[in-house]
């Protein structure tokens, strides 16, 4: 698919990978020439016949690729050209033609369990649905309403808020957001590490914000490293964004004296804390989060569709008390308020032990998972027990594009470190354990575990 413009014919699902992959494939063909600007996302949704959603999806997939820049007020432009397809995390093409097995999506398990409580929790819900959920234009109704349910689920967290101090979003993404749009203006820096979320990269360019990685070491950031990048930047840098409980490409947890030193650090240098622990409660016997070391400029924000269901799309951010109002009303200016509805489904899988449950199912799975994928990786795929992915070096001068194209040609789709990456850092893949079934993943670790450990330096070579 290289041509363009596309057709609705054209799109399959999932419909946002298909957008993406057919751009990208424009672009690479020729079709699309760097300066090109996309059409908007509605004309391009309602041309396709796909949702405003898929749309920014899609292009945001191609923004993270660095295939389109995206500028606010002005639309979203063609970048490169060449290797455009080859970009993506994911492909369409591999040896066989057949569409690869996908570990390049962070995802939980596909549960059968998910689709029981969806069905259950709907029933349940439009037995008894309020006139809030269907005809609320107040934020501030629906969350005094779910604000106990957020609190209950922050608790889990190791956080004890009020419901005042909570913020409801539509997912982790628009929490994240909403913290940057108040602790940062364009041009000042936001510290983070070598490698981050690959969704800080686009925020921060739409944000026009800049990104600075600080140095570290087996349990994570340095404290003096972030305190002497502070004194350095003469004010411009105001926060520091953190992944310390496994949801980071290096799959890290932050051990607790590491995570109170940062928070210490930040408060010397003036820092705000932005942590982003997207799968919560998942991970067991967390060390408290590094917001609770410092609550009056800590931001930490949360979410259940990495730990429960990718379709419940509701975040939590946990604001500090001094910038409740402000980043309440930074929300408002871009999103309004989360989806009463999602709202309600959540509350329901709360309240009733369902989310307890689910929460049980995959944390079993997912420690199945890591143990076949410590047997057919090694050790030197780092990760933890109920992680989502491993995160695998590999040796000096290793090609990730090249090991990239030959898993591809094994039907197996992979994601390259470059993916995110704010400052040089040796080259790496990213495996992920939830987006397939079990019986592909092992399929698809066969296929590329001799690639993977001949990458890595490990004795043996490819089959």
């Amino acid at each position: 698919m290289s041509h363009w413009p596309l057709s609705p014919q054209d799109i399959s699902r999932p419909a946002y990978r298909s957008l993406a992959q057919g751009i990208a494939a424009a672009i690479g063909s020729g079709r699309l020439r760097p300066g090109d600007r996309l059409p908007p996302h509605r004309n391009m949704a309602w041309r396709l016949g796909v949702s405003v959603q898929t749309v920014s999806r899609a292009y945001e997939e191609l923004i993270r690729a660095d295939l389109v820049s995206g500028e606010v007020g002005r639309g979203s432009f063609v970048k490169h050209a060449a290797s455009a397809a080859g970009a993506m995390p994911w492909h369409s093409g591999g040896g066989s033609g057949r569409a690869p097995i996908d570990l390049s999506l962070m995802t939980p398990v596909r549960l059968p369990e998910i689709a029981d409580a969806w069905t259950a929790s709907l029933e349940r819900v439009a037995r008894d649905l309020p006139e809030e959920a269907m005809h609320s234009f107040e934020p501030d109704a629906m969350s005094a309403r779910h604000g106990e349910a957020a609190a209950t689920w922050l608790a889990r967290c190791g956080l004890d808020l009020p419901p005042a101090r909570i913020l409801m979003t539509n997912g982790v993404t628009p929490a994240m957001s909403a913290a940057l749009l108040s602790v940062a203006g364009p041009g000042e820096v936001i510290a983070t590490d070598p490698v981050t979320s690959h969704s800080l990269m686009p925020a921060a360019r739409n944000l026009h914000l800049r990104l600075q990685g600080i140095p570290g070491d087996g349990a994570g950031m340095l404290p003096e490293a972030l305190e002497a990048a502070a004194a350095a930047s003469a004010g411009q840098m105001k926060a520091v964004f953190l992944l310390p409980s496994g949801a980071g490409p290096e799959a890290r947890i932050m051990p607790a004296a590491r995570r109170e030193a940062l928070a210490m650090a930040a408060r010397r240098a003036g820092l705000w804390i932005i942590e982003s622990d997207p799968a919560g409660p998942l991970v067991p016997d967390l060390p408290l989060p590094v917001a609770r070391f410092a609550p009056e400029r800590g931001f930490y924000l949360t979410g259940l569709t990495k730990c429960l269901s990718p379709g419940l799309r509701l975040g939590f951010l946990a604001m500090p008390e001094a910038m409740a109002d402000c980043t309440a009303g930074r929300h408002l200016s871009m999103a309004w308020m989360a989806t009463p509805l999602m709202a309600e489904i959540a509350a329901d899988w709360i309240a009733s032990g369902t989310a307890e449950a689910l929460m049980a199912l995959q944390r079993a799975e997912l420690a199945r998972r890591n143990r076949l994928a410590v047997r057919m990786l090694g050790a030197g795929a780092s990760g933890h027990a109920h992680g989502m992915h491993r995160w695998l070096p590999l040796a000096d001068g290793a090609s990730e594009d090249a090991l990239l194209d030959r898993a591809l040609q094994r039907d197996v789709a992979l994601t390259p470190g470059a993916a995110f990456a704010v400052s040089p850092r040796p080259p790496a893949v990213r495996i992920c354990l939830g987006s397939s079934t079990a019986g592909d993943l092992e399929d698809a670790l066969s296929r590329v575990a001799p690639l993977l450990r001949a990458a890595s330096g490990v004795a043996g070579s490819p089959a």
